[in-house]
């Protein structure tokens, strides 16, 4: 019974080692590799079997580092945080955690590559990203925050959208199993069988030992073949003298190859989810384009916004000492008796005013520092340095002299061939061609051959029981006698070959599921050209908003700045009646409420434009070209760009606390 084991344990062994672990990748080609910086699962190392248990052992995937940047840290300056844009979209691709969560979109997307070389199925690509935050903007109340979501809402998305994506339920035959199945059974068994007649076992009762072990290898591959390896093993004695051998030990060694011929037959068939799960690769690293697109769009959005809230804070200054102005100049009036005391009241409430209109803009500021700051770190103002820090931005909105023209025929290609939605949509297509070439295969019947050969052997030792008186003499060939050794050499001499060639074939009379599955599937696919078709008229209608809103907001950037100039000559004009008697001070009230508007329209105009040239390169799908933004830097999380030099000039306000404003 040991020499019986031990000759299991060595053919185990000799099984595994036949089967190196290149083959559990599956016959279709394999995976690209990571790009650069992505992380990727790895085992852990377990010994010197290491190597045989690492596919039975859970891959560990990285923790993510939730430190920020060096990048903050160098831009920081006496508690002020000097942004430039550049520098506020290199912050933005190295600690946002929406570019960050995105990450795992393609490390997903190469599971499921994984899972459909090994024969299953692959997993669909989420397209979903996040639009980053908004503004802070005014209401009749004062200042909101410009987020896009409660915490309770990020929180409900999150937990949604953490299971990755679903599988696709694709049509067709069944894939085989690529990965390869060893299967081994062992069975020791002692039997005591009471027995009618003495006959045939020479006895009434008859006891057996049997030890039986059998080891199966299968494979499948992609041309629809599927081999079995079987070797089965049994080796038994008992108390019957009529048996030559005892003990004796049979075996024998097969191989059984199935074909598919007609449904399931050849690659293009079977390697349809690997082809699927590599185009859903692509799709997951287009929806982090998007995604970085996204967030690079909504940073510069509120960039701009910030140096547009600084400028409107200097707005309100300005109107506010010119009310301060205008009070003294009343008081001074009432002590000679020249201006009636409700001049002086009519002064205090406009300075009241004003530092209203100031608090509203400094904490607006206060608000959209906050926001900038959320979406440039990793943890957002949860450090006290980081949630006191002054933004100061080094960078000016220009407006150029003469507007580019561009030809909208050429944003339109540049929109279509560039934009992450488009190919992703068009990929989808190719998916659904795919699927629709496994439900067309399935219409077909099933019709595969078989082929098996084998051999068997049988060998032992002569039956040391008596013969029965009047029993034919005993077989003492010297061919079966023997252990184990001879059984493995009757076994691969071929002495006793087994031949065997089949088919098997199977039609469905009506093959009425596998009609109603191609159909579904063609009119999924016309579904989705149409989608196809819409989204590019859809792009078409954004490139033209684009286009219209830059010209639009020009207009209302000179109209506003020209209505400024109006207004400050206006007031010029007023004081200076008011000086010769020919006005009133309530008249030089309204004209500064009047230039303190235009001021602030020009200031929001400003604003309007730089954003409306950010949503223009968006549309076209030109915003990471026309800034600089390296995909390859995106994915790594880290930009080899050197900060901006911070400026030598003192910073444009002191730094200050949250809250100082609130009172």
């Amino acid at each position: 019974m040991k020499g019986i084991v031990r000759t299991h344990l060595a053919l185990l062994c000799v099984l595994l080692l036949a089967a190196p672990p290149s083959m559990a990748a599956g016959d279709g080609p394999q995976s690209a590799p990571p790009a650069p910086g992505s992380q990727r699962p790895v085992k852990e190392a377990n010994g010197p079997v290491g190597w045989a248990t690492g596919p039975y052992r859970p891959a560990v995937p990285p923790r993510d580092n939730l430190s920020n940047s060096g990048r903050l840290d160098s831009l920081m300056r006496a508690g002020n945080l000097y942004l430039s844009l550049q520098d506020a979209i290199a912050l933005a691709l190295e600690n946002n955690l929406d570019i960050a969560i995105q990450r795992y979109t393609p490390m997903i997307a190469d599971t499921s590559i994984e899972i459909a070389n090994a024969g299953g199925f692959a997993r669909g690509a989420s397209t979903n990203v996040t639009a980053g935050p908004n503004s802070a903007s005014v209401s009749s109340a004062g200042t909101t925050a410009g987020s896009t979501q409660s915490a309770t809402a990020a929180s409900s998305v999150a937990s949604s959208s953490a299971v990755g994506g679903s599988v696709v339920q694709s049509s067709g035959p069944a894939i085989p199993n690529l990965d390869p199945v060893l299967g081994a059974g062992f069975n020791w068994a002692h039997l005591t069988t009471a027995q009618s007649s003495a006959f045939l076992t020479g006895s009434n009762s008859l006891i057996q030992r049997q030890n039986i072990g059998n080891l199966a290898l299968t494979k499948g591959f992609l041309t629809g073949t599927n081999v079995s390896l079987v070797l089965n093993n049994n080796n038994s004695s008992s108390n019957n003298p009529r048996n030559d051998f005892n003990p004796s030990t049979s075996s024998s060694l097969g191989v059984t190859i199935t074909q598919h011929l007609l449904q399931g037959f050849g690659p293009a068939i079977n390697g349809r989810q690997i082809r699927i799960a590599k185009n859903n690769r692509e799709v997951s690293d287009l929806t982090f384009k998007l995604q970085v697109e996204t967030t690079v769009a909504a940073v510069m959005d509120l960039y701009w916004d910030l140096v547009s809230f600084n400028k409107a804070v200097q707005v309100a200054k300005d109107a506010l000492n010119a009310s301060r102005q205008l009070l003294e100049n009343n008081r001074r009036q009432v002590e000679v008796g020249t201006l009636a005391p409700i001049e002086v009241v009519r002064a205090e409430a406009e300075i009241a005013s004003g530092e209203q209109a100031l608090t509203v803009a400094e904490t607006r500021v206060l608000q959209q520092e906050t926001i900038l700051k959320t979406a440039l770190t990793k943890t957002g103002v949860a450090s006290p340095a980081v949630a006191a820090a002054h933004i100061i931005p080094t960078d000016q909105i220009r407006i150029p002299e003469v507007e580019p023209v561009t030809p909208i025929q050429e944003l339109f290609g540049q929109a279509l061939s560039s934009r992450p939605e488009l190919a992703q949509s068009r990929i989808q297509l190719q998916n659904q061609e795919y699927t629709i070439r496994g439900s067309k295969n399935a219409l077909l019947p099933t019709l595969d051959v078989v082929v098996s050969a084998s051999n068997s052997a049988l060998a032992g030792q002569p039956n040391p029981l008596p013969p029965i008186l009047g029993s034919v003499p005993r077989s003492n060939t010297a061919f079966f006698i023997g252990g184990y050794g001879t059984v493995l050499s009757q076994l691969f001499a071929r002495n006793f070959p087994n031949y065997a060639l089949g088919f098997n074939l199977s039609v469905p009379i009506r093959n009425r599921a596998a009609q109603a599955q191609v159909i579904s599937d063609q009119l999924t696919y016309r579904q989705q050209q149409l989608a196809l078709q819409r989204l590019e008229n859809q792009v078409r209608v954004d490139v033209q908003n684009a286009m219209i809103g830059v010209s639009q907001a020009r207009a209302q950037l000179l109209s506003a700045r020209k209505a400024q100039v109006l207004q400050q000559q206006t007031l010029d004009a007023e004081q200076k009646k008011l000086q010769l008697g020919a006005s009133t001070i309530y008249n030089v009230i309204l004209a500064e409420r009047d230039l303190v508007t235009a001021q602030s329209n020009s200031v929001a105009a400003e604003s309007a434009y730089a954003k409306a040239r950010v949503e223009l390169d968006r549309a076209t799908g030109q915003i990471l070209y026309h800034n600089d933004v390296s995909m390859d830097e995106a994915v790594r999380g880290a930009v080899s760009r050197p900060p901006n030099p911070i400026p030598d000039t003192p910073p444009a306000a002191a730094p200050r606390q949250p809250g100082q404003y609130l009172r």
